[in-house]
This record gives C-alpha cells, structure tokens and sequence, in this order.
C-alpha cells in the first residue's frame, strides 16, 4: 500500500564489476501502484503526483497487471530526447493546464523494479529475480510503460555511459545482482558524467539562518550575443565560509538598474522563471536576490546541462583569479554527441509538442 519510499543510490567514481547495468534515466522517480481499477503515482518523498498524469492512469489500467507495484520514471521525451522542462511544466495546480500538457506532451514510464505482483510481496527476493518477474509481467505492456534495458555486460555500461547522454540520460545505474529491495536505503550505485566549468558570480542569495551569510551563489555564463545568462547556483559551504563570502562579496554589490538580471522588470512570471527568477516548485518561495557586479570567476563542478541550465546544482571547485569573466562563455562546455531515444527504447523518442 502506498507510500512506499523508492530504494535510492550512491554516486562512485567508476562503473563497479559483477552487478546489473541500467541506463540512469533523469526523470520523476516514481512508484506506480495498481490494484484493479486503482492506480496511484507516488514520488521519491512519497508524495502522491497521480492528479499531474492522467495519461499514466489511463496507460497504467491498459497495460500493466491487475495488480502490482512498479518502480520506475516518469519521463517526456521530445525529438528523440528526455525533455525534463516539460516534465517541470506538469507540476501545475490547475487541472486544465494538466489536461492540455497532458495531451500536448505526454509522459511516459520507465519500469525498472518489480515490488509486488498479485498475492506475492517481491523485495525480499534478490534483484535477478525481480528483474526477470518484471520483464515476463511486463511483456505486453506498451506504448507507454516500457523496461528499462539491462545488461550484466560491464563494457556495455560504458558504451550506454558514453553514448546515451546524447539523448538526455545522465549515467549509468549499478544494481548488486543479490541485492534486496531496501526503501530508502542507498544500496545501488550510480556513475554520473562530471565536468568543470567557469562561471561568472553575477549574485548571491542570503541564507536562511540570517542576513550576514550566503546561501548560494548565482552563476552565469555569456552568450553569442555578449549577453549574460543565468546557468546555476552553488550553494554547499560551511557555514563560517558563508560568512566569509558574505564580507567579501560587498564590494561588488550593486543595484538593479545596473545589472543584467533585472528581472523585476519582467511583467510576465512564467519569463522571469526562465531566466532564474522564480520557482516552478514552489511559486510562493522567496528568490529574490543581492546583484553582483560580474567581476569574479569561479571553477565549478556539474555533470550535464538541461537546455540553457545546469541539471542540478553545481559544485564548487575553486575561484579563477586567472580568468576574464567575459571568457567564461557556452563555448567551454562539452556538446554530447546526438543518440536518440528510440535507439535505446523502441518508440519511446516521442515528437514535437503538438498543439
């Protein structure tokens, strides 16, 4: 019975030997629960995101067993790729707004455990045996609920690990072939491509705890067009180095009027979040933010962008005293070569958005 807390990984350095090999799919990891005519989405914090897919309701009553409890992702693609914005976009109160994405970009799900079929609760069974109960229960499903590919070969993991960034997946995914389903516990491995970049310090926002520490650091990087735009934040400091920043960062502070991120001057919020200026998490959170006078150029750690954006929050490496912020541009960054996901999942690279 819902909620069940998803089983979750580690990250490591390389791909380990002797176990189960996936592709590490970058969606909303979900648990997909179906008794008879009852079908429920859970979330990673176990929250219930059924309300926001009515297509994988639909899709789970057409094509997966009367009853059982899959683990797995909610992912869109668009072109042959993962499309996370549009995924983001689906996060909306208002029913109608779902029902139109819903129709326009449709999700669909990656199965990749098995926790209960019928009568028979499955995690106290080894990974193998799950894994095979998962293919043989979803054999017929389709067009929307599809097994994740696996394979034991570990030269296959690195040829998926090098190849299907091209098409918005982020790594590779390790699972001990004797493993147990263990929720919330990090028993699996994950290997996620990292790279460095640098980036123009162009704000900060102040930490929660009080007005004299940083909570993180806005980043940017230059366009084509020698405009700056927002990719990111680092945020993970002691908090003796929040102050620290805090003190040294006031001689660059500056106003609005004089800084390219003046987004208060967007009417429109759906522009302003775009550009960095808003949460689609949560449209009541405070994201205003102290501007900066782009002269500082810090190295940062990230594994793989998402459209103009970093995926996740960056890492800190070091400060480049040596850089010119104006040569901190999107030429730095690595282009993963083009894979579509079709090539990976028969079916799944999706279309255009239609509407």
């Amino acid at each position: 019975m819902p909620p069940v807390s998803p089983m979750l990984s580690k990250s490591v350095g390389e791909i380990p030997t002797g176990a189960s090999y996936e592709p590490k799919w970058d969606g909303f990891r979900s648990i997909v629960f179906r008794d008879g005519d009852e079908v429920e989405l859970g979330s990673r914090n176990e929250r219930p995101m059924t309300r926001y897919f009515p297509e994988l309701v639909a899709a789970a009553l057409a094509e997966l067993p009367q009853r059982c409890v899959v683990d797995g992702e909610i992912v869109i693609a668009t072109d042959g790729r993962l499309d996370f914005e549009a995924l983001q976009l689906r996060l909306h109160p208002a029913a109608s707004r779902v029902a139109m994405l819903a129709g326009r970009t449709p999700a669909s799900f990656i199965a990749f455990d098995l926790l209960a079929l019928g009568d028979s609760d499955l995690t106290s069974r080894p990974f193998h045996e799950r894994r095979a109960a998962l293919v043989d229960a979803l054999a017929g499903a389709g067009p929307t609920f599809h097994v994740t590919p696996a394979t034991l070969d570990r030269g296959t993991a690195e040829v998926w690990f090098d190849e299907f960034e091209g098409a918005g997946l982020d790594g590779v995914i390790a699972k001990p072939l004797d493993g147990l389903y263990l929720p919330d516990k990090r028993t699996m491995f994950k290997i996620k491509h990292q790279r460095t970049a640098d980036c123009v310090v162009a704000g900060y926002r102040l930490h929660k705890s009080g007005g004299d520490a940083v909570g993180s650091l806005l980043l940017g990087l230059y366009d084509a067009d020698g405009s700056l735009a927002s990719v990111g934040v680092i945020g993970a400091f002691p908090m003796a180095r929040r102050r620290e920043l805090f003190a040294e960062l006031q001689p660059l502070v500056t106003t609005f009027d004089e800084h390219p991120w003046n987004w208060a001057a967007h009417v429109d919020p759906d522009v302003a979040r775009r550009h960095g200026g808003g949460s689609r998490w949560n449209a009541g959170k405070d994201l205003s933010f102290v501007p900066l006078r782009p002269e500082r150029v810090v190295e940062v750690r990230y594994d793989h962008m998402e459209g103009r954006r970093f995926r996740h929050t960056a890492q800190f490496n070091r400060w480049r005293p040596d850089r010119e912020p104006r040569s901190c541009t999107y030429e730095q960054l690595d282009q993963p070569v083009r894979f579509s996901l079709d090539d990976i999942v028969p079916g799944l690279g999706g279309s255009s958005p239609r509407g």
